[in-house]
Protein backbone atom coordinates (compact mmCIF):
# COMPACT_ATOMS: atom_id res chain seq x y z
CA UNK A 1 0.00 0.00 0.00
CA UNK A 2 1.40 3.38 -1.00
CA UNK A 3 1.42 5.86 1.89
CA UNK A 4 -0.21 9.23 1.21
CA UNK A 5 2.42 11.29 3.04
CA UNK A 6 5.19 9.77 0.92
CA UNK A 7 3.24 10.39 -2.27
CA UNK A 8 3.08 14.06 -1.27
CA UNK A 9 6.86 14.05 -0.87
CA UNK A 10 7.27 12.54 -4.33
CA UNK A 11 4.96 15.12 -5.90
CA UNK A 12 6.91 17.90 -4.21
CA UNK A 13 10.20 16.42 -5.42
CA UNK A 14 8.82 16.41 -8.97
CA UNK A 15 8.07 20.14 -8.64
CA UNK A 16 11.36 21.08 -6.94
CA UNK A 17 13.83 18.88 -8.76
CA UNK A 18 16.11 18.14 -5.80
CA UNK A 19 15.99 16.55 -2.38
CA UNK A 20 17.44 19.65 -0.73
CA UNK A 21 14.79 21.93 -2.24
CA UNK A 22 12.02 19.49 -1.32
CA UNK A 23 13.26 19.35 2.27
CA UNK A 24 13.44 23.14 2.52
CA UNK A 25 9.92 23.57 1.14
CA UNK A 26 8.34 21.06 3.52
CA UNK A 27 10.42 21.73 6.62
CA UNK A 28 12.22 18.37 6.69
CA UNK A 29 15.90 17.48 6.67
CA UNK A 30 17.32 16.22 3.35
CA UNK A 31 18.15 12.87 4.96
CA UNK A 32 14.54 12.46 6.12
CA UNK A 33 13.23 13.17 2.62
CA UNK A 34 15.73 10.74 1.11
CA UNK A 35 14.75 8.01 3.57
CA UNK A 36 11.02 8.50 2.96
CA UNK A 37 11.46 8.37 -0.81
CA UNK A 38 13.55 5.21 -0.45
CA UNK A 39 10.73 3.68 1.60
CA UNK A 40 8.25 4.67 -1.13
CA UNK A 41 10.44 2.90 -3.70
CA UNK A 42 10.28 -0.28 -1.63
CA UNK A 43 6.50 0.05 -1.37
CA UNK A 44 6.22 0.61 -5.13
CA UNK A 45 8.74 -2.18 -5.89
CA UNK A 46 10.28 -0.17 -8.72
CA UNK A 47 13.08 2.46 -8.79
CA UNK A 48 11.55 5.92 -8.62
CA UNK A 49 14.74 7.99 -8.43
CA UNK A 50 17.96 7.75 -10.38
CA UNK A 51 20.58 8.71 -7.79
CA UNK A 52 24.15 9.85 -8.29
CA UNK A 53 26.70 11.06 -5.74
CA UNK A 54 25.56 14.66 -6.18
CA UNK A 55 21.97 14.59 -7.44
CA UNK A 56 18.81 12.60 -7.97
CA UNK A 57 16.19 12.70 -10.69
CA UNK A 58 12.96 10.86 -11.36
CA UNK A 59 12.94 7.71 -13.42
CA UNK A 60 10.17 7.18 -15.96
CA UNK A 61 8.25 5.22 -13.33
CA UNK A 62 8.88 7.98 -10.82
CA UNK A 63 7.45 10.61 -13.18
CA UNK A 64 4.35 8.53 -13.82
CA UNK A 65 3.79 7.97 -10.11
CA UNK A 66 4.35 11.67 -9.36
CA UNK A 67 1.64 12.55 -11.88
CA UNK A 68 -0.71 10.03 -10.26
CA UNK A 69 0.22 11.36 -6.83
CA UNK A 70 -1.00 14.83 -7.84
CA UNK A 71 -4.31 13.30 -8.95
CA UNK A 72 -4.62 11.24 -5.76
CA UNK A 73 -3.88 14.19 -3.50
CA UNK A 74 -6.46 16.26 -5.37
CA UNK A 75 -9.08 13.52 -4.96
CA UNK A 76 -8.36 13.26 -1.25
CA UNK A 77 -8.80 17.00 -0.82
CA UNK A 78 -12.04 16.91 -2.81
CA UNK A 79 -13.36 14.11 -0.57
CA UNK A 80 -12.41 16.07 2.55
CA UNK A 81 -14.12 19.17 1.18
CA UNK A 82 -17.29 17.22 0.40
CA UNK A 83 -17.38 15.83 3.93
CA UNK A 84 -16.77 19.28 5.42
CA UNK A 85 -19.55 20.74 3.27
CA UNK A 86 -22.10 18.70 5.23
CA UNK A 87 -21.38 20.95 8.20
CA UNK A 88 -22.35 24.60 7.99
CA UNK A 89 -19.98 25.52 10.83
CA UNK A 90 -16.54 26.77 9.81
CA UNK A 91 -14.02 24.89 11.89
CA UNK A 92 -10.43 23.77 11.89
CA UNK A 93 -7.32 25.59 10.73
CA UNK A 94 -7.10 27.85 7.68
CA UNK A 95 -3.70 29.14 6.61
CA UNK A 96 -3.48 32.24 4.41
CA UNK A 97 -0.29 33.66 2.97
CA UNK A 98 -0.06 37.19 1.60
CA UNK A 99 2.38 39.65 0.12
CA UNK A 100 3.37 42.15 2.85
CA UNK A 101 1.20 45.14 1.94
CA UNK A 102 -1.92 42.96 1.65
CA UNK A 103 -1.18 41.33 5.01
CA UNK A 104 -0.95 44.74 6.70
CA UNK A 105 -3.97 46.18 4.86
CA UNK A 106 -6.37 43.28 5.36
CA UNK A 107 -5.34 41.85 8.75
CA UNK A 108 -7.51 44.11 10.99
CA UNK A 109 -10.72 43.40 9.08
CA UNK A 110 -9.95 39.67 8.84
CA UNK A 111 -9.31 39.43 12.56
CA UNK A 112 -12.64 41.12 13.33
CA UNK A 113 -14.66 39.09 10.84
CA UNK A 114 -13.18 35.65 11.44
CA UNK A 115 -13.18 36.20 15.20
CA UNK A 116 -16.93 35.56 15.02
CA UNK A 117 -16.21 31.86 14.33
CA UNK A 118 -14.86 30.38 17.58
CA UNK A 119 -14.15 26.95 16.09
CA UNK A 120 -12.02 28.41 13.30
CA UNK A 121 -8.26 28.89 13.71
CA UNK A 122 -6.98 31.55 11.32
CA UNK A 123 -3.27 31.83 10.45
CA UNK A 124 -1.95 34.71 8.33
CA UNK A 125 1.63 34.59 7.05
CA UNK A 126 3.66 36.90 4.85
CA UNK A 127 5.42 35.46 1.85
CA UNK A 128 7.93 36.48 -0.79
CA UNK A 129 6.74 37.50 -4.26
CA UNK A 130 6.03 34.51 -6.44
CA UNK A 131 5.76 31.96 -3.63
CA UNK A 132 2.02 32.19 -2.95
CA UNK A 133 0.78 30.17 -5.92
CA UNK A 134 3.35 27.44 -5.31
CA UNK A 135 2.39 27.21 -1.63
CA UNK A 136 -1.29 26.81 -2.51
CA UNK A 137 -0.53 24.25 -5.19
CA UNK A 138 1.55 22.02 -2.92
CA UNK A 139 -0.84 22.27 0.02
CA UNK A 140 1.35 24.36 2.35
CA UNK A 141 -1.43 26.95 2.64
CA UNK A 142 -5.14 27.09 1.90
CA UNK A 143 -5.33 30.58 0.34
CA UNK A 144 -2.74 32.95 -1.07
CA UNK A 145 -3.13 36.66 -1.64
CA UNK A 146 -1.01 37.56 -4.65
CA UNK A 147 -0.36 40.63 -6.77
CA UNK A 148 -0.07 40.65 -10.55
CA UNK A 149 1.52 43.52 -12.47
CA UNK A 150 1.41 41.69 -15.81
CA UNK A 151 -2.28 40.83 -16.15
CA UNK A 152 -1.29 37.30 -17.15
CA UNK A 153 -0.87 35.34 -13.92
CA UNK A 154 -4.36 33.74 -13.78
CA UNK A 155 -4.20 32.48 -17.35
CA UNK A 156 -0.74 30.98 -16.81
CA UNK A 157 -1.56 29.22 -13.53
CA UNK A 158 -2.35 25.50 -13.12
CA UNK A 159 -5.94 24.52 -13.89
CA UNK A 160 -6.44 23.11 -10.38
CA UNK A 161 -6.31 26.62 -8.91
CA UNK A 162 -9.12 29.14 -8.69
CA UNK A 163 -8.56 32.92 -8.75
CA UNK A 164 -10.80 35.51 -7.10
CA UNK A 165 -10.17 39.10 -8.14
CA UNK A 166 -10.13 41.40 -5.10
CA UNK A 167 -9.20 44.86 -6.32
CA UNK A 168 -7.08 47.00 -8.59
CA UNK A 169 -4.22 48.69 -6.75
CA UNK A 170 -2.99 51.83 -8.57
CA UNK A 171 0.42 53.45 -8.29
CA UNK A 172 0.28 56.72 -6.29
CA UNK A 173 2.76 59.50 -5.61
CA UNK A 174 4.00 59.87 -2.02
CA UNK A 175 5.85 63.01 -0.88
CA UNK A 176 6.73 64.47 2.53
CA UNK A 177 3.89 66.38 4.17
CA UNK A 178 5.83 69.65 3.79
CA UNK A 179 6.63 69.10 0.11
CA UNK A 180 5.20 71.72 -2.32
CA UNK A 181 3.46 68.93 -4.26
CA UNK A 182 1.58 67.88 -1.12
CA UNK A 183 -1.02 70.61 -1.63
CA UNK A 184 -4.25 69.05 -2.96
CA UNK A 185 -5.02 72.07 -5.12
CA UNK A 186 -1.66 71.87 -6.88
CA UNK A 187 -1.58 69.72 -10.01
CA UNK A 188 0.80 66.75 -9.96
CA UNK A 189 3.50 67.43 -12.54
CA UNK A 190 5.96 64.56 -12.89
CA UNK A 191 8.14 66.67 -15.14
CA UNK A 192 8.85 68.95 -12.18
CA UNK A 193 9.73 65.95 -10.02
CA UNK A 194 12.33 64.38 -12.32
CA UNK A 195 15.29 65.80 -10.41
CA UNK A 196 13.89 64.99 -6.97
CA UNK A 197 15.61 62.29 -4.86
CA UNK A 198 13.50 59.24 -5.72
CA UNK A 199 13.52 56.14 -3.53
CA UNK A 200 12.48 52.70 -4.70
CA UNK A 201 12.83 48.98 -4.16
CA UNK A 202 15.88 47.17 -5.61
CA UNK A 203 16.07 46.52 -9.37
CA UNK A 204 13.89 43.65 -10.52
CA UNK A 205 11.19 44.24 -7.94
CA UNK A 206 7.78 44.83 -9.60
CA UNK A 207 7.23 48.11 -7.73
CA UNK A 208 10.65 49.35 -8.88
CA UNK A 209 9.82 48.49 -12.47
CA UNK A 210 6.55 50.42 -12.12
CA UNK A 211 8.41 53.51 -10.87
CA UNK A 212 10.84 53.30 -13.77
CA UNK A 213 7.99 52.97 -16.27
CA UNK A 214 6.26 55.96 -14.65
CA UNK A 215 9.33 58.15 -14.99
CA UNK A 216 9.94 56.97 -18.54
CA UNK A 217 6.72 58.76 -19.48
CA UNK A 218 8.44 62.09 -18.73
CA UNK A 219 11.80 61.25 -20.23
CA UNK A 220 13.20 59.30 -17.31
CA UNK A 221 14.88 60.53 -14.16
CA UNK A 222 18.34 60.46 -12.70
CA UNK A 223 19.38 57.09 -11.19
CA UNK A 224 17.53 56.28 -7.98
CA UNK A 225 19.96 57.36 -5.23
CA UNK A 226 18.58 55.04 -2.55
CA UNK A 227 17.23 51.52 -2.76
CA UNK A 228 15.50 49.83 0.16
CA UNK A 229 13.87 46.46 0.76
CA UNK A 230 10.26 46.92 1.87
CA UNK A 231 7.80 49.60 0.89
CA UNK A 232 7.11 50.49 4.53
CA UNK A 233 10.79 51.33 5.01
CA UNK A 234 10.64 53.62 1.99
CA UNK A 235 7.50 55.34 3.29
CA UNK A 236 9.07 55.97 6.68
CA UNK A 237 11.99 57.69 4.97
CA UNK A 238 9.66 59.81 2.85
CA UNK A 239 7.93 60.89 6.08
CA UNK A 240 11.32 62.12 7.30
CA UNK A 241 11.74 64.29 4.24
CA UNK A 242 14.57 62.26 2.70
CA UNK A 243 12.98 61.77 -0.72
CA UNK A 244 9.84 60.93 -2.67
CA UNK A 245 8.45 57.74 -4.12
CA UNK A 246 5.59 56.09 -5.97
CA UNK A 247 4.05 52.95 -4.48
CA UNK A 248 0.90 50.85 -4.84
CA UNK A 249 -1.91 52.45 -2.85
CA UNK A 250 -2.34 49.47 -0.51
CA UNK A 251 1.09 50.23 0.95
CA UNK A 252 -0.53 53.27 2.62
CA UNK A 253 -3.16 51.22 4.47
CA UNK A 254 -1.24 51.41 7.74
CA UNK A 255 -1.94 55.16 7.83
CA UNK A 256 1.62 56.44 7.52
CA UNK A 257 1.95 59.88 9.09
CA UNK A 258 4.12 62.65 7.76
CA UNK A 259 3.41 61.96 4.10
CA UNK A 260 1.03 63.29 1.48
CA UNK A 261 -0.49 60.93 -1.06
CA UNK A 262 -1.45 62.15 -4.52
CA UNK A 263 -3.16 60.24 -7.33
CA UNK A 264 -1.12 60.37 -10.53
CA UNK A 265 -3.12 61.81 -13.46
CA UNK A 266 -3.46 59.64 -16.55
CA UNK A 267 -1.42 56.84 -14.97
CA UNK A 268 -2.49 53.32 -15.89
CA UNK A 269 0.20 51.60 -13.82
CA UNK A 270 -1.44 49.30 -11.30
CA UNK A 271 -1.40 45.77 -10.00
CA UNK A 272 -4.31 43.38 -9.69
CA UNK A 273 -4.81 41.66 -6.35
CA UNK A 274 -6.18 38.12 -6.20
CA UNK A 275 -7.05 35.44 -3.67
CA UNK A 276 -5.97 32.01 -4.93
CA UNK A 277 -7.04 28.64 -3.62
CA UNK A 278 -7.30 25.08 -4.85
CA UNK A 279 -10.61 24.46 -6.62
CA UNK A 280 -11.26 21.45 -4.40
CA UNK A 281 -10.98 23.63 -1.27
CA UNK A 282 -13.67 26.16 -2.14
CA UNK A 283 -16.48 23.97 -0.80
CA UNK A 284 -14.94 23.70 2.66
CA UNK A 285 -16.94 26.01 4.98
CA UNK A 286 -13.75 27.22 6.65
CA UNK A 287 -12.19 28.23 3.34
CA UNK A 288 -15.44 29.68 1.98
CA UNK A 289 -15.99 31.93 5.02
CA UNK A 290 -12.36 33.06 4.88
CA UNK A 291 -12.66 33.93 1.20
CA UNK A 292 -15.76 36.01 1.94
CA UNK A 293 -13.93 37.82 4.73
CA UNK A 294 -10.96 38.52 2.44
CA UNK A 295 -13.24 39.86 -0.28
CA UNK A 296 -14.98 42.18 2.21
CA UNK A 297 -11.64 43.38 3.61
CA UNK A 298 -10.34 44.15 0.11
CA UNK A 299 -13.54 45.98 -0.78
CA UNK A 300 -13.67 48.11 2.34
CA UNK A 301 -10.05 49.13 2.85
CA UNK A 302 -9.40 52.74 1.84
CA UNK A 303 -5.64 53.27 1.82
CA UNK A 304 -5.68 56.63 0.05
CA UNK A 305 -8.12 59.40 1.03
CA UNK A 306 -9.84 61.02 -1.96
CA UNK A 307 -8.62 64.46 -2.94
CA UNK A 308 -10.98 67.32 -2.23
Amino acid sequence: MLELRRLRLLAEFARRGSIAATAAALGYTPSAVSQQLATLEREARVPLLDRTARSAELTDAGRRLAERAEEILGLVETAEAELSAHSDTPMGRVVVTAFPTAAVAFAPALARSLGEHPELTFVLRQTRPGDGIRQVQNGEVDIALIDDWTGKVPEQAPAALEFFHLRRDPLVLVVPAAHPMSEPDRAVDLQQLREEPWMAAPPGEPSRQAVERLLDTVGGARPVPWEFEGLHTILSLVARGIGITAVPALALAAGDRGVAVRPIPDCALAREVYAVTRSASVRRPSVAVTLRAIYAAARDVQPVPPEK
